[in-house]
């Protein structure tokens, strides 16, 4: 591996958004890399997805390598590594690698997407897709006729609740306080309507149940609910909230969306920034809904973007 790799665009990031932008762009036929720390991002821990169209039912770290297998008939090269830092040094960006390496690029387009908050207990990482879930849209549809618990006091939360009531049996509604204090009033004039919904208030899950090979199987809770401190599930939704990754729209001086705290761009994928463009989860593109398809959709949209800049700079630089 060359210490030092120069490319048209370099695309960080290593899920829908990523690889989406990675095809268009081989396609506009600018060079491109793709550099990442954990291949599929949240498609491929998400377990089995049933709304990506034209996939039917698929594993969502199958999904994602179909992204990749087609990105690859490309010859674009996606790198396993972190990105440390970005800086801007006359019309090119330099990206430097844990790993030691630097590349130079005209273009960045950024698909680093969210950190989802987690609770922290034993099991909860290990059972991805084997009952934990941090996603009631994209998988509340596999709990139909099932028990399932959902964590949190929000409006993701009230709003997931809501949604898995018309799938599943019972659905448990977990939050640490004694009311909900967040969500908007009509999302709470719906969870009350929900007679399968049940509000499980002033109580925090202690420990998720269960083994390795069936994975979720109940919650331990620190107050006793209808007399048990333990309730059987199928599954557990953890809707605390996610964070979008900003360390590197930070050091790049980018425009954050006051409300949300998501990179602002516009309906290019062009951020305040000239060369630089973003897509998938770390935005404000697409509103709350944070999906496969939205981050792809993303992803094509900001790499016809690069690929316009690249030429401009090119015709500027000739014009030198």
């Amino acid at each position: 591996m060359n210490d030092e790799t120069s490319v048209d665009v370099l695309i960080v990031g290593y899920g829908a958004a990523a690889y989406a932008a990675g095809l268009y762009a081989a396609r506009y036929q600018v060079s491109t890399i793709i550099v990442g720390e954990m291949f599929g991002g949240e498609t491929a821990l998400g377990g089995m997805i049933e709304n990506y169209p034209g996939t039917g039912d698929i594993d969502g770290f199958d999904l994602m390598l179909k992204f990749k297998e087609q990105v690859d008939k490309y010859a674009v090269e996606s790198r396993p590594a972190r990105v440390n830092k970005i800086r801007r040094v006359q019309r090119q960006f330099i990206s430097d690698l844990q790993d030691g390496t630097t590349i130079s690029s005209t273009a960045v387009i950024l698909a680093v997407g969210r950190e989802r908050r987690k609770l922290g207990l034993t099991h909860e990482e290990d059972w991805i897709g084997k009952g934990v879930s941090y996603c009631s849209t994209c998988d509340a549809p596999l709990y139909r006729d099932k028990t399932v618990g959902i964590v949190g006091g929000g409006n993701a939360a009230i709003e997931g609740a809501i949604l898995l009531g018309k799938y599943a049996d019972d659905v448990y509604l977990i939050y640490r306080q004694a009311e909900f204090t967040r969500p908007e009033p009509i999302s709470i004039t719906l969870l009350n309507q929900q007679q399968n919904v049940h509000q499980v208030l002033s109580t925090v899950v202690t420990e998720i149940l269960g083994d390795d090979s069936t994975g979720v199987t109940g919650l331990r809770l620190s107050e006793p609910y209808d007399g048990k401190e333990e309730i059987d599930v199928d599954g557990i939704f953890i809707e605390i909230g996610a964070d979008p990754r900003l360390e590197l729209p930070d050091q790049l001086g980018l425009e954050l969306n006051t409300e949300t705290n998501e990179v602002h761009v516009d309906r290019m994928m062009r951020t305040n920034v000239a060369g630089v463009f973003a897509a998938g989860d770390l935005t404000d593109a697409s509103g709350t809904l944070k999906q496969t398809i939205t981050a792809a959709a993303q992803g094509a949209i900001a790499a016809l973007s690069a690929s316009q800049h690249v030429a401009l700079e090119s015709q500027a630089a000739g014009d030198d």
